[in-house]
């Protein structure tokens, strides 16, 4: 399982690539494998704020469709277009092209609670 120490991780098994105050979200390679082949990626939230928790957009997988939460309140600044095109980038590079969107972030003392890459591991067992 592929878990890149340099960033930063949720119990949702979101990542976050943290930017000065901006954050690069995607979700984990062990939630990618457990949601099997990704067909379809809905992010519908851009240019809204939203807080930490409330759902930005699904992903939908042949199996099933999952909520995507967002871990920091904040502005959604940027979705990933390319996942409209081409879904399955997630299943085949989830830390890379498959990120899925961009926040400005509102509030600092949200990273705080964010997972390290080890706290991480833990979790997933």
């Amino acid at each position: 399982m592929n878990i890149p120490a340099d960033l930063k991780y949720t119990k949702d098994h979101e990542w976050c690539k943290v930017d000065g105050d901006t954050l690069t979200i995607g979700i984990t390679d062990f939630a990618q494998s457990e949601l099997g082949d990704i067909v379809f990626v809905e992010v519908e939230t851009e240019g809204e704020e939203l807080d930490k928790e409330e759902v930005f957009g699904t992903i939908e997988a042949v199996k099933t469709v999952s909520d995507l939460f967002m871990p920091v309140s904040g502005e959604v600044i940027e979705f990933n277009e390319e996942l409209e095109a081409s879904p399955e980038v997630v299943n085949s590079d989830p830390y890379g092209e498959g990120w899925m969107i961009k926040v400005k972030v509102s509030d600092q003392s949200d990273l705080d609670d964010l997972l390290d890459s080890a706290a991480y591991k833990d979790l997933i067992g």
